[in-house]
């Protein structure tokens, strides 16, 4: 679904570094990383609002240097700034913005927008956050996008339709000729749904794979801090002292031997925290 070969942009004084990856059909993928790490940076090159500096990026087998129309009407997105207008209908604004998109289905729109219990004649602007989110939703999903970019949008959802839209975005991919790009600093959200992970650290790529990669290739590790003290130093990412012991991350390979010590996978949230705290003294 996404090719993406060395791609560069620099914006004031923030550059995203060279970023290679390369997404299949039928996949979830979390885009995670702290506030300024490149996640909207990489976004916007996705949709085509910024160009390249370098690299090569294809979506669907195209480019946006000889298909941009074609590529548009194949990604639905949902951000987190308002896309409608204000001052219309739910379904006033789906109409009208569904005529750009070829394959744009106002029976699905309909669908959609009682299911996700939003009055259709309601005016956009009347919206909460979380219904305005809910609409651009039900939008990307009426007109047949073979790629979702979905930027935040579940820290404004209820719980209950946090269930209904990761159920929804299993359905969406389940055929394996569409994928989704959720970007979140939700990471508990990336744990329960994503095949696949990018996790970018102040503009620099640091993991890009699917989780199962992801997972063999670290650990957590606690117990006290002589013994973490007594593994390999070049496996030794960070560690943490506690009240109750220490706990560290951990690169992993079969060579490691951990003893008694209590070893578990590490939550995408205990990475990012542990990672970025590389190279200080514990």
């Amino acid at each position: 679904m996404i090719e993406m070969k060395a791609v560069t942009k620099q914006l004031d004084k923030f550059r995203l570094k060279p970023v290679t990856f390369s997404i299949p059909n039928g996949y979830i993928c979390g885009l995670v990383g702290e506030n300024g790490a490149g996640k909207t940076t990489l976004l916007h090159l996705l949709l085509g609002l910024y160009r390249m500096d370098g690299g090569e990026l294809s979506i669907d087998g195209m480019g946006y240097g000889n298909a941009e129309k074609e590529l548009h009407d194949r990604i639905g997105t949902v951000l987190v700034d308002d896309l409608f207008d204000r001052r219309v209908s739910l379904l006033e604004n789906a109409d009208y913005y569904g005529s750009f998109y070829s394959k744009y289905n106002r029976e699905e729109m309909l669908r959609y927008l009682e299911r996700f219990h939003l009055d259709k004649g309601r005016k956009f602007g009347r919206l909460s956050k979380g219904e305005k989110l809910k609409c651009q939703f039900a939008f990307a999903l009426s007109h047949d996008a073979k790629l979702l970019i979905l930027d935040e949008p579940t820290a404004n959802f209820d719980p209950e339709f946090r269930t209904q839209f990761f159920e929804i975005l299993k359905e969406y991919i389940a055929d394996g000729t569409r994928s989704v790009i959720l970007a979140t600093h939700l990471t508990e959200d990336i744990d329960r749904i994503a095949d696949y992970l990018i996790y970018l650290e102040k503009g620099e790529q640091i993991f890009t794979g699917d989780l199962e990669q992801f997972r063999s290739k670290y650990r957590m590790v606690t117990g006290d801090k002589y013994q973490l003290k007594k593994l390999p130093e070049e496996n030794l990412i960070h560690i943490e002292e506690g009240p109750y012991g220490a706990k560290a991350l951990v690169s992993h390979n079969r060579w490691v031997q951990y003893g008694e010590l209590q070893v578990t996978y590490p939550t995408i949230e205990e990475f990012m925290f542990f990672y970025s705290k590389r190279g200080k003294r514990a």
